[in-house]
């Protein structure tokens, strides 16, 4: 009751709009491949891809689902839902490692010396599935601190958006751009930090080590990408 009497006004429309234009930047980025792929006639996918797509979806759509369910205050509703959405986010992590490897293998064939596989796998398994896993354990451990909660489930999704993000039919979008990534993903992060602080004027604890978290892993594992110990890792590893 306290903390519900704390939120200021045009907070609940944030964060339900955030929880939309994360499922639009997804669509976008995913439509020529994935949700729209019939109509531009792109390369038939494997189950494995379809599976992956299907449990990403679902995600976000739960996301959705549970952000409005709190701004109509259905919060049994949402605590239920949320067994569901640890089971997803199971899904996700397993699904996205086995995806990345995938993806990986693809890039240390292709041609063989590139040193695009390393650098490309360590961020999909470090920058984005184990970050993605740390933020939503920290959101579960604090699901009785609703403005901790929020936030985290906020940062665990914008954890998720580079793969889309680096999709985007732009013209400086190039695809599996690391740094394209590394970029979009920072000025996502920044902009919904930024106006969470100034809806609440304040910036709160979860968005500002949350947040850090994010930034530091990626300047911490673009060194470790480089290293000959992971180049050698990934090499025997996929060859």
């Amino acid at each position: 009751m306290a903390a519900a009497k704390t939120i200021r006004p045009g907070t609940h429309r944030f964060y339900y709009g955030v929880s939309i234009a994360l499922a639009l930047l997804v669509c976008a980025g995913f439509a020529r491949t994935y949700y729209l792929k019939e109509l531009y006639a792109t390369p038939a996918l494997p189950i494995l891809l379809h599976i992956h797509g299907a449990v990403m979806t679902l995600w976000y759509v739960l996301f959705i689902v549970q952000v409005r369910l709190v701004a109509a205050h259905r919060v049994a509703l949402h605590r239920k839902l949320g067994v569901a959405g640890l089971f997803l986010a199971g899904l996700v992590a397993i699904l996205g490692t086995i995806v990345s490897l995938g993806l990986a293998k693809r890039a240390v064939l292709s041609p063989p010396d590139s040193a695009a596989a390393p650098i490309l796998l360590a961020f999909q398994l470090f920058g984005i599935v184990l970050v993605f896993v740390i933020l939503v354990s920290l959101a579960i451990y604090w699901r009785r601190r609703p403005d901790y909660h929020k936030r985290l489930m906020v940062l665990a999704m914008l954890s998720l958006l580079g793969p889309a993000l680096t999709r985007l039919p732009l013209p400086f979008v190039a695809n599996h751009d690391v740094a394209v990534a590394i970029g979009m993903s920072i000025f996502c992060l920044l902009a919904c930090g930024l106006t969470d602080t100034a809806l609440n004027r304040r910036l709160h604890p979860a968005f500002g080590w949350g947040g850090s978290l994010m930034i530091a892993s990626i300047f911490a594992i673009g060194a470790f990408a480089q290293s000959a110990l992971w180049t050698g890792l990934v090499r025997w590893l996929l060859l």
